[in-house]
């Protein structure tokens, strides 16, 4: 069995959401991050951490592939083209969505208030909007983000659209509404939110 620390209210979404899908049994430790019993696992106290064989895992998208990989699903297989793509997305959202909305996130409420810079939430709205274009025009044209299969991807997208409604990010292209509507309703997506 699994374990996944940290709070759902975290990336931890992310991971407690894919072993929702996969159907895998899990103990979940709400830890908020750097809370008690994360930084024996994680020295930097970040979470989300699975616990995987008795080995610590950190980082949500290196354990959504691992746990992929490991399953064989929600994934293509490694050296084809079709994973090629769905790790371009992947990245694709990391560098302009995750990115943004932490970020602003850190200059929000993480940093030192002496370090905030409240005009750079403008300008990362204003990136977030643009990327949401790029990444509609990459997108398929229905069902997930690569076609009829959810993969990886979708998951992380999902997760950040959701922060992003959170931090008053607005979602401007109506395919990513749509997108983000129907991933939400997926009944292992609202297993996992609702811990």
């Amino acid at each position: 069995m699994y374990q996944v620390i940290g709070t759902a209210r975290s990336r931890a979404l992310r991971v407690l959401w894919m072993l929702e899908e996969l159907d895998q049994p899990y103990e979940h430790v709400p830890v908020n991050p750097h809370g008690e019993g994360v930084k024996p696992f994680n020295p930097a106290g970040k979470v989300p951490v699975l616990i995987a064989d008795g080995t610590p895992i950190t980082d949500s998208t290196a354990i959504l592939t691992y746990l992929a990989d490991r399953h064989g699903a929600l994934t293509h297989p490694a050296g084809t083209l079709d994973r090629a793509r769905q790790d371009s997305l992947t990245q694709f959202i990391l560098d302009e969505f995750d990115a943004a909305l932490w970020l602003a996130a850190r200059h929000s409420f993480v940093l030192p208030e002496e370090m905030r810079l409240a005009a750079i939430k403008n300008t990362l709205r204003w990136e977030f909007e643009r990327s949401q274009k790029t990444l509609a025009h990459r997108m398929a044209e229905d069902g997930f983000l690569m076609g009829d299969r959810m993969t990886v991807p979708d998951i992380i997208l999902a997760h950040c659209l959701t922060w992003a409604l959170t931090a008053r990010f607005p979602i401007v292209e109506h395919r990513l509404t749509d997108y983000l509507e129907r991933m939400r309703v997926r009944p292992a997506y609202q297993r996992a939110a609702a811990r």
